[in-house]
């Protein structure tokens, strides 16, 4: 386990390159693909903590290893902490491994030199040691980070059949089963 210490503008472009994990989709567009084949999905972190929309209409403001190619992209809206909107010059400590802390994945903020605190610990032995106190967990998501609205705008994404047994479980979103995809996954449609 690694912490390291990040301003407000690092946690939002941390975002923008998790965000490449989605394809950009054009407003109205009817089952656009929404993931991005190119882009390694070990690479999609989720900062909980902050509230935050990601608006698909908007180019990835990074390519597959980290590099700005879009300086003026804007995925990342409403970043919020506490109720209260993400400065630039906030800082904040982000928990993470040490392969992102010290740089894997190209991420801003996490290149090895804003690391703060190393613990002896990998993170799977915490989480593990974790679960054997409480002796049952019940994990949820927070739903923390969302798409922004996009009028008339519906992606596809592909996952295991299990995972429509699922759909009855998620909240408020607007997914629904489009059928077989390839391969044997299922395909299911998100109404943005």
């Amino acid at each position: 386990m690694r912490a390291v210490k990040v301003t407000g503008a690092q946690v939002k472009d941390w975002l923008e390159r998790s965000a490449g994990m989605f394809n950009q989709v054009e407003p109205g567009a009817t089952d656009a693909v929404l993931l991005n084949p190119e882009f390694p999905s070990y690479n999609f972190d989720v900062i909980d903590g902050v509230t935050y929309q990601i608006d698909l209409s908007q180019p990835s403001k990074f390519d597959r290893e980290g590099n700005v190619v879009n300086e003026g992209a804007n995925r990342i809206v409403e970043l919020m902490y506490e109720g209260k909107p993400v400065t630039d010059d906030m800082e904040f400590v982000i928990a993470t491994n040490n392969y992102r802390a010290s740089g894997g994945g190209s991420f801003p903020g996490a290149k090895g030199d804003t690391i703060i605190f190393e613990a002896p610990d990998t993170n799977r032995d915490v989480i593990v040691r974790y679960i054997v106190e409480q002796g049952t967990i019940d994990p949820k998501a927070d739903d923390n980070w969302s798409f922004k609205p996009l009028e008339n705008t519906t992606v596809l994404f592909e996952t295991g059949p299990k995972a429509r047994d699922l759909l009855s479980d998620v909240d408020g979103a607007k997914i629904e089963d489009a059928g077989d995809g390839e391969n044997g996954f299922a395909l299911f449609r998100i109404t943005l």
